[in-house]
């Protein structure tokens, strides 16, 4: 707790007087360019890899990165009613889905139901990627290449997710008319690289 108190202060005296225009200009609303949607993975820093501002992104974390494939319906709908404030509120111009080397997460896919039984609503949640760890599987049935799997299960599960997003009436028209970009990243911690999905190539490519 003291390390976060001390960061408190320490932000109002440094970072804060830093950029006090910036605060005064965004107090009354904010004007994303970006809904940045990571995983909630405390290693993956949003405005730190991307270099931005407060007002810049609009952030949505969870496990995994996990965008679910739109529904109508009456529930309590947290990652599908944030998407949809940032496109139809404050019309963000990019969607980035950002998932990470060693996620955890999608590491989760592939263990068993003893394994995850102590996290219940996490396992439930991965559910919504079981599709990318079928197709996963079937390339590596067993666990003798592990790093390659997990680089595979990431970055596939990052392309299932941009699809999901294409489910959405509002993202699909917006895409097809150009005004709306869908990005797809994969952050490799330990390096600092961030691979972006060309479509065209079906591959991830280095961001130089």
């Amino acid at each position: 707790m003291e390390n976060l108190i001390r960061g408190i202060v320490e932000f109002r005296k440094n970072d804060f007087e830093t950029h006090k225009e910036l605060f005064r200009n965004i107090q009354d609303g904010q004007n994303p360019h970006t809904l940045f949607i990571g995983c909630s993975d405390s290693r993956l820093v949003p405005n730190f890899i991307t270099k931005t501002l407060p007002g810049e992104i609009f952030v949505v974390r969870n496990v995994a990165n996990i965008v679910p494939v739109y529904q109508e319906t009456g529930g309590f709908l947290g990652i599908t009613s944030a998407i949809e404030y940032a496109v139809q509120s404050l019309k963000v111009d990019n969607i980035v889905v950002c998932g990470h080397s060693n996620c955890g997460g999608c590491a989760a896919l592939f263990k068993s139901d003893e394994e995850l039984k102590h996290i219940p609503h996490t396992k439930k949640w991965l559910e919504l990627s079981h599709p990318v760890m079928e197709r996963v599987k079937n390339i590596f049935p067993d666990d003798r290449d592990r790093e390659a799997r997990e680089w595979l299960t990431e970055q596939m599960n990052v392309v299932e997710q941009l699809k999901h997003l294409l489910t959405y009436p509002y993202i699909k028209e917006r895409y097809l008319a150009g005004t709306l970009n869908l990005l797809g990243w994969h952050y490799i911690i330990e390096t600092g690289e961030i691979f972006g999905y060309n479509k065209e190539k079906v591959a991830f490519e280095l961001i130089n």
